[in-house]
């Protein structure tokens, strides 16, 4: 679990602090910490070896969908893990679970349904396209996603102090009241 020595991926790891909340989608290729509030889906593609970490003081409103996943607190909305998902002691998710394997310890809570799902190249390419195979194209019942980074940087442009930034840097753009997305590259 969260002290244990295993390590996924060779990244970097983007942290929202406790003190943080982050209103829209984040899209990610690398780690993610969350020790604060994010309102809105956290989304890494299959076999990017991506690791969502939810910590005992964060919270999550909103689906995440990412190969590893370790949660400690709490997450309201359905969870995807491609590959791996750890389910801490304090672990709350109200949502569905889909996994291929699966650590959970006791004491952790799971308000909705376990769904196994076969770890294989083809599952990973069934479930991207349950999704929908790009942000701009929705699958079949499933909500449209929030302007993506790409809009959103496009329509940045011209506004001052808005649209340069390096591959570690996080922005959230949109229209007042509406939330942006912001895309993580570690």
């Amino acid at each position: 679990m969260f002290g244990s020595d295993k390590k996924v991926g060779n990244f970097d790891t983007t942290l929202i602090s406790a003190k943080a909340e982050v209103v829209g989608d984040i899209k990610l290729t690398g780690g993610l910490h969350i020790d604060g509030q994010v309102t809105g889906n956290i989304l890494a593609e299959p076999g990017s070896g991506a690791v969502v970490r939810v910590s005992d003081k964060g919270v999550v409103k909103g689906e995440i969908r990412a190969p590893h996943v370790i949660i400690n607190g709490k997450v309201s909305g359905d969870v995807t893990s491609f590959e791996h998902v750890e389910l801490a002691k304090k672990a709350e998710v109200n949502g569905d679970l889909y996994y291929a394997t699966m650590e959970m310890v006791m004491g952790a809570r799971v308000n909705g349904r376990l769904l196994h799902q076969q770890e294989d190249k083809g599952s990973a390419k069934r479930k991207l396209a349950r999704f929908g195979s790009d942000d701009k194209t929705p699958a079949a019942g499933d909500s449209p996603t929030p302007k993506t980074s790409e809009t959103a940087s496009d329509e940045s442009k011209n506004k001052p102090g808005v649209g340069s930034s390096t591959e570690r840097s996080a922005m959230a753009t949109g229209t007042e009241g509406t939330p942006g997305s912001v895309k993580i590259n570690n």
